[in-house]
């Protein structure tokens, strides 16, 4: 629909906003004043929606092959961090200069897909195209490539938790994942409808790791307990049309 909308959840209340023509976002994410950001993944842009004056201010990609912003995330300095999946790129921002630098990843068509900033402001991301995730430099953005298990493994999207642990969901294989930064150890977990539950959005709150089965129907919300590192699952609500 090439719109941003915004919902007031004690109201109720929705405003929609038609966005440049052609941007089809993929994405939203709030900077640290609540200025929502968007990520062009149709015409290669970044931009964001200035609530004062109603106006766009937009970013064009300084690379031609830079084509698909797909997800971005704030660090901790006002950077603003964001994958383009099918470009193979990761990309940063600064919004002051608006100076744009983008990196391509070592594996070809890893599709870098979510991503996340750790408590020392360094970005994570995930492969959506291969058994990986990413580290990057902060400062130089060189790329760390750690290998995941499995040949058909691909994450979607990951989580961090306090203590720097790095959760992914293991799309492919339908399981939840932990890598430790700090010994480099990897650990799995099945979820609870099997391998083909394709996990997708994932994150941290309230002391536990929250997921989805995305292709179980009706659709499935699982929480993993950090401490026991068992799980529990609630079909959500939902109609088929």
């Amino acid at each position: 629909g090439n719109i941003l909308g915004r919902l007031d959840p004690v109201s109720g209340e929705m405003k929609e906003y038609t966005l440049p023509a052609g941007t089809y976002p993929h994405s939203v994410t709030l900077d640290e004043n609540l200025t929502p950001w968007f990520l062009g993944n149709k015409n290669g842009t970044v931009g964001y929606l200035d609530l004062d004056t109603k106006k766009f201010q937009v970013f064009n990609m300084p690379d031609e092959n830079a084509r698909d912003p797909h997800t971005g995330v704030f660090d901790h300095k006002g950077i603003f961090w964001f994958t383009l999946q099918h470009s193979n790129m990761i990309g940063k921002l600064d919004p002051k200069s608006g100076d744009i630098r983008l990196v391509s990843l070592p594996t070809k068509k890893s599709k870098p897909y979510g991503i996340k900033v750790d408590s020392t402001g360094t970005p994570w991301v995930s492969c959506n195209g291969s058994n990986c995730l990413v580290k990057v430099d902060k400062n130089t953005m060189a790329l760390t490539e750690i290998k995941l298990p499995g040949e058909n493994t691909h994450t979607r999207r990951l989580a961090i938790t306090p203590d720097d642990m790095v959760y992914y969901v293991n799309s492919g294989m339908g399981k939840l994942g932990r890598y430790n930064p700090t010994t480099g150890k990897i650990t799995e977990w099945d979820n609870p409808s099997g391998s083909d539950s394709h996990p997708y959005a994932i994150e941290y709150a309230d002391g536990a790791i929250w997921f989805n089965e995305s292709a179980k129907r009706p659709e499935t919300l699982v929480r993993f307990d950090l401490t026991t590192e068992t799980m529990q699952s609630w079909q959500i609500p939902s109609k088929e049309g």
